[in-house]
């Protein structure tokens, strides 16, 4: 997995944007949302799993779990994600993604537009493009899934969906509220938000921007 640096204040850049060296100047609810997607085995089959991440906060802000990659399985993780913020506009919000089929559907291209988002699509051989996702799903994988401690203590080895899911909203749950982040100056992604709302008091809806000097 490449090392990605969010948009957050300091001299951080976003690596979903281009590498290293990029700066960028983000406020919630403007940053760009990667979404990425995995598959976890248990013992009924394969499981796909979606996240939507706020690059602002790395917040994961949707998710979904399902037997099948349809597109679906994107569209339920970005609903996830517009009601999490709900309260807030979400116009000119740029979401990007590889190019996978799921994020080229009409139904997800449709869902973008209805909550008035841009859709943004990676370059074709390029490390930084999708690496903030990338680095996600491999914390995902390595804390949870492929961590033996980890599973025994979620209820793993899992039997099926239901079971995964209950562990992947326990781990999103902690990743949220507990899980330190170096790149976020050992915060976590809820600790930065509240941060930026104590120091911007006003409207959800209407957030002032915050430069990445």
């Amino acid at each position: 997995m490449n090392t990605w640096r969010a948009g957050c204040g300091g001299s951080r850049t976003s690596g979903s944007e281009g590498g290293p060296g990029k700066p960028t100047r983000r406020k919630p609810s403007r940053a760009p949302r990667p979404d990425p997607y995995t598959y976890c085995s248990t013992w009924s089959g394969i499981v796909y799993v979606a996240f939507v991440v706020d690059v602002f906060s790395r917040r994961i802000v949707g998710w979904k779990a399902a037997r099948t990659m349809a597109a679906s399985l994107v569209v339920d993780a970005l609903n996830m994600a517009a009601w999490a913020r709900r309260g807030m506009s979400l116009e000119g919000l740029i979401c990007h993604s590889d190019a996978g089929s799921q994020y080229t559907s009409i139904a997800y291209t449709d869902r973008l537009a209805d909550i008035g988002a841009q859709p943004s699509i990676g370059t074709v051989a390029d490390s930084y493009d999708n690496a903030l996702a990338e680095s996600a799903i491999g914390l995902f994988k390595t804390e949870l899934h492929r961590n033996p401690a980890a599973v025994a203590t979620n209820g793993g080895p899992w039997k099926g969906l239901d079971d995964l899911e209950v562990a992947v909203c326990r781990w999103v749950c902690w990743f949220n509220e507990a899980r330190i982040h170096g790149q976020l100056d050992d915060q976590a992604p809820a600790e930065v938000e509240a941060g930026w709302h104590r120091r911007h008091p006003g409207p959800a809806a209407t957030p002032t921007e915050e430069s990445a000097a």
